[in-house]
């Protein structure tokens, strides 16, 4: 029986995705979190089980957290740098497929031995896999979102599918990687068990991804997009492409909202202990604060895409933002209420959710008018230089937390918090967050590119045709 026609999207851009397609290419990203799901797990695993001293491994993660930083922007240049004819994306998926495996295992084989020898195999280990292995499979896996489809409503689906299947391996690791590894003697060869059934199901992810991505715009027999798009992905240098990626400014509003966006995860992760022991006098409630936070969650990845077909990307992240700065303004009237705060943190909450799916798709329509504007579109340049804002944005927003309680003189042995611890957390629960939401709002408003899409897509074609 014949397939029924996809269609076309909302701004006449022919559709070329099924069911089957966006499931498989969703397994991509829970693999990825799947490796930092259990990356995430290191500082205890290597402290409680395998003995070594706290802040030797916190040494070893703050090193190469900052080569880590760098490696996407080369890694993007490499793949920018892939000879014509071939392709550049999906291989790189295939060939770090039996890697990943291999160094999950790997990390949690901690040798016994010199002090000096531990730190040498933790940060040869860590490098490998965060700084090579999963930059090598992160880079080439989010450029595929740009050249799989033309359509943003797709490209927006796509995410919404990568974000909720990146959701499922991280909440997965942090409540069962604990009970199943004790149930298994507690021991550092329990951890090797429970990283071996990770590693397996990280490389089969990825298989599938593999089999099931394209690098062209295809469907029912229909090719909207060649690989090179004559001459667009022609490689050029490094420091050109950079130098034309900050001249487009669709590039660097959708960089600055994907590092602001990182900035508040990173707060939102590291501060809810301290709100709830210090302003509401038992930190036990943190676990209700968790229980109560998945319903904003579930909400926001079942709603953001039917919004992004009703509103478009863009609208869709710009409503978001704007209840972000609303829940955060009302909070300022009653801060130490434990009920009232709880659920005007859940729609901030909920206002995380699109940019953490649309993301890409912002990047996507940049990188559509990088071919516009210069002839090139940059495609793992542009992608590598965005995952370098979230990296940063991620650390910077954990740094906050300690920046503003160091401004505090906070003393953790108090047993009642001073004005200006409160006014510390305070500050990085409710001010810097409304801030941090107005200004993506402005960013979205500036970001009217994809209205623009079509007549841009329009142009590109005409280009074409005339070579």
């Amino acid at each position: 029986m014949a397939k029924k026609p996809l269609g076309k999207d909302q701004f006449g851009i022919r559709k070329v995705m099924r069911g089957g397609d966006y499931f498989a290419d969703s397994m991509g990203q829970f693999a990825l979190n799947a490796v930092s799901g259990m990356v995430g797990q290191l500082t205890y695993f290597y402290t409680d089980k395998a003995g070594l001293a706290a802040g030797m491994v916190a040494t070893v993660f703050m090193v190469t957290k900052i080569i880590d930083a760098f490696t996407d922007i080369i890694m993007g240049n490499i793949i920018d740098h892939t000879k014509p004819g071939k392709e550049r994306y999906r291989p790189w998926i295939l060939k770090m497929a039996i890697p990943a495996a291999l160094m999950m295992l790997l990390l949690f084989t901690v040798p016994k031995g010199s002090a000096g020898l531990q730190v040498a195999y933790m940060l040869i280990t860590n490098l490998l896999m965060t700084s090579v292995i999963y930059t090598a499979i992160a880079i080439p896996y989010a450029s595929l979102q740009v050249v799989r489809t033309n359509s943003s409503e797709e490209r927006g689906k796509m995410g919404v599918y990568r974000a909720l299947a990146g959701y499922v391996p991280g909440m997965a690791i942090v409540l069962a990687v604990i009970p199943v590894t004790n149930a298994l003697g507690g021991t550092q060869s329990a951890w090797i068990k429970f990283a071996a059934v990770v590693a397996l199901v990280v490389a089969l992810c990825l298989l599938l991804c593999y089999k099931k991505s394209r690098e062209t715009a295809t469907a029912d027999g229909i090719t909207e997009q060649p690989l090179e798009e004559n001459g667009l992905d022609e490689a050029i240098p490094l420091s050109d492409a950079i130098g034309k990626l900050f001249g487009n400014k669709y590039w660097v509003l959708a960089l600055i909202m994907g590092l602001i966006s990182n900035v508040t995860y990173g707060l939102a992760n590291s501060s809810g202990t301290y709100y709830c022991k210090w302003i509401y006098g038992d930190d036990n409630l943190v676990a209700i604060l968790g229980a109560v936070g998945m319903i904003p969650t579930i909400l926001g990845f079942a709603l953001v895409g039917p919004m992004n077909k009703k509103l478009g990307v863009v609208k869709t992240l710009r409503v978001s933002f704007f209840l972000g700065m609303i829940a955060n303004i009302l909070r300022i009237l009653n801060p130490t209420h434990f009920w009232y705060n709880t659920i005007l943190g859940c729609v901030s909450s909920f206002a995380n959710i699109p940019m953490m799916c649309l993301l890409g798709v912002t990047t996507a329509m940049a990188i559509d008018y990088n071919a516009y504007k210069y002839g090139n579109r940059m495609v793992a340049c542009s992608q590598s230089a965005t995952g370098f804002g979230g990296k940063i944005g991620n650390g910077l927003g954990a740094a906050v937390v300690g920046w503003c309680l160091a401004l505090a003189h906070y003393d953790a042995s108090m047993t009642v918090a001073t004005a200006a611890t409160r006014q510390a957390i305070y500050a990085f629960n409710i001010y810097i967050p409304f801030v941090l939401f107005l200004v993506m709002f402005i960013c979205a408003v500036k970001f009217d590119l994809e209205a623009k899409l079509p007549e841009i897509k329009e142009e590109l074609g005409k280009r074409r045709s005339q070579k």
